[in-house]
């Protein structure tokens, strides 16, 4: 139980928050150098675009499989150890992948390595957050995933900057380098909440305890709601995100204005996750995430409505923000519906669904492209998605509280 004076001394931990920030930063940063290095690869090697972008798909689904291990481990032997496990992963994936002999090789290090590596700072590190903060526990959780929305602003460019003047190789050396610079030292800021590590039973029951209650939690009615809104809400922007450079470019955009559409949404996404997090703190997590479902849903669709850069500038606002708001939104409610010491592995459970759903939106796209030589579908089917996921997001069961404020351990089916 927490005492009033507890909810304060929890919202000092903003050290956490800025090392969460710069890891996630750091880490798809350099999963996404693979979209730099792509043509200078290809021209380079011989190896097919099939056969790198194949690469990143791998990536996406290491990183979906490995973060539910990682937030399991972390829930046994802490954040920071989990962090640090992923810093020196990090590094050597890329330095293994710029070693690669041939494309086989390059997938393992760069997909499967990599992918791996970075899983590492996500759920264990929000998790850590959601843990460490009460009253500002959006704001704090919005804040750590802000990292991810910077990584195409800071690292793409020095990656751009880098091939220009190196060859992929020693791009990729230099990136495994500065990822062990920057994330290593970030990982001394890594750790609990006091008051969480306080509260945990003695090793020898928390050991007898945890696998079955982790397994009653991935049973419950909190859990499947979260789950599938969070699969819902993936699937419906992944989608349009991939695919939405390409219909600016059928609609007569230029390719060089097409690609400012991406940038904008994710620009839009960092406010995005300020403004609800800091509207999810005063209003409750619950309805900002429905609300900000419902908007990306019709976002999604109004892109069929422009055809000119200013209109899709527009519609990229506010569907960034939407999806970009929404995302950190399922950390906090899962910190209300489940106890702290099995936080890790509920939220890796959850983003390995999210992953799932990231990966559906563009290979249906495509498909619905290929099949009526149209987008229409793709957007239609977004926005259904969307409306889904709100609905899903509305049935999330409200989380009764301990007396005096303290959380219970929810894990009711």
């Amino acid at each position: 139980m927490n005492s009033p004076a507890a909810a304060p001394a929890l919202d000092r931990n903003w050290s956490l928050v800025a090392a969460g920030a710069v890891l996630g930063c750091v880490a798809i940063g350099a999963v996404f150098s693979l979209a730099v290095l792509l043509g200078p690869m290809g021209a380079a090697t011989g190896w097919s675009r099939a056969g790198l972008s194949a690469a990143m798909t791998l990536a996406f689904l290491s990183m979906g499989v490995a973060g539910f291990g990682w937030g399991l481990l972390s829930d046994r032997i802490g954040p920071r150890a989990v962090a640090l496990a992923g810093a020196l992963l990090l590094g050597l994936a890329c330095v293994l992948a710029s070693r690669a002999g041939s494309l086989l090789q390059f997938q393992l290090a760069y997909g499967v390595l990599l992918g791996a590596a970075a899983a590492a700072f996500f759920a264990p590190i929000i998790a850590a957050t959601a843990a460490a903060f009460e009253r500002r526990r959006n704001l704090a959780i919005s804040l750590v995933s802000a990292g991810v929305g910077v990584a195409p602003m800071t690292l793409s460019p020095l990656v751009a900057w880098l091939i220009s003047h190196y060859d992929w190789r020693t791009t990729l050396l230099i990136v495994g380098a500065l990822a062990w610079a920057l994330t290593l030292p970030a990982v001394w800021f890594v750790r609990a909440a006091p008051a969480a590590a306080a509260s945990t039973p003695a090793p020898a029951t928390v050991a007898d305890t945890a696998p079955a209650r982790m397994a009653q939690a991935l049973r419950s009615r909190a859990f499947i709601v979260l789950g599938l809104a969070f699969f819902a809400c993936c699937a419906a922007h992944s989608g349009p995100i991939f695919h939405t450079v390409s219909y600016a470019i059928g609609c007569g955009l230029p390719v060089t204005a097409a690609v400012t559409i991406y940038s904008m949404e994710g620009a839009a996404g960092l406010g995005g996750r300020l403004l609800f997090g800091t509207l999810a703190d005063r209003f409750g997590a619950k309805p900002v995430l429905v609300a900000g479902l419902f908007v990306q849903a019709l976002a999604a669709v109004s892109y069929l409505a422009v055809n000119q850069l200013d209109g899709f500038y527009a519609v990229a606002i506010v569907f960034g923000m939407a999806y970009g708001g929404t995302m950190p939104l399922y950390a906090s409610l899962a910190r209300d519906a489940f106890d702290p010491r099995i936080l890790g592995g509920v939220l890796g459970a959850a983003s390995l669904l999210s992953s799932l759903g990231m990966a559906l939106g563009p290979v249906i796209g495509g498909w619905l492209y290929d099949r009526y030589g149209s987008y229409t579908w793709l957007y239609v089917g977004s926005m259904m998605a969307g409306l889904a996921a709100a609905a899903i997001a509305l049935a999330f069961p409200r989380a009764p509280r301990a007396g005096g404020g303290g959380l219970r351990p929810a894990l009711q089916g």
